[in-house]
């Protein structure tokens, strides 16, 4: 499977514009999980041409293509990463809004046990966890 955003795009026979082409390594350059808006913000940097709309569109068309994955935390902004990448979950710090990746495997076999007990094999899944930090005493 293609790695990167762009090659994901170019193997699904996607028209690749400049600008789709700028949007795509903003997304891969991305070690956060922008909104539109932000990757509008950093998409002007390079190419000052770029609307707001043409992100909209584009991000639309990678996340029907399952380019992009869409993600909620709750905060009423849709944020986007890449679909392509290995499986992590998140924690959400409420008072930043600081969004934290992790993996653990004692949650990923718990998560199967559960689904194994229920008469499932696990196919997928997605964990968010919502915290915030520990007051020190």
């Amino acid at each position: 499977m293609p790695r990167t955003i762009l090659q994901r795009c170019e193997s699904k026979g996607l028209r690749m514009t400049g600008q789709r082409r700028v949007i795509a390594a903003v997304l891969e350059e991305a070690d956060d999980h922008p909104d539109v808006e932000e990757l509008y913000a950093r998409a002007a940097k390079v190419d000052k041409a770029i609307s707001l709309a043409t992100v909209y569109r584009t991000v639309k068309l990678f996340e029907e293509e399952g380019i992009l994955e869409k993600l909620d935390f709750g905060d009423g902004r849709a944020r986007y990463e890449a679909a392509s990448r290995d499986h992590h979950d998140h924690l959400i710090d409420l008072d930043t809004g600081q969004v934290i990746e992790f993996v653990d495997p004692e949650i990923e076999k718990l998560q199967e046990k559960i689904a194994r007990k229920l008469g499932y094999r696990l196919t997928g899944h997605k964990l968010e966890l919502y915290g915030r930090p520990l007051k020190e005493k």
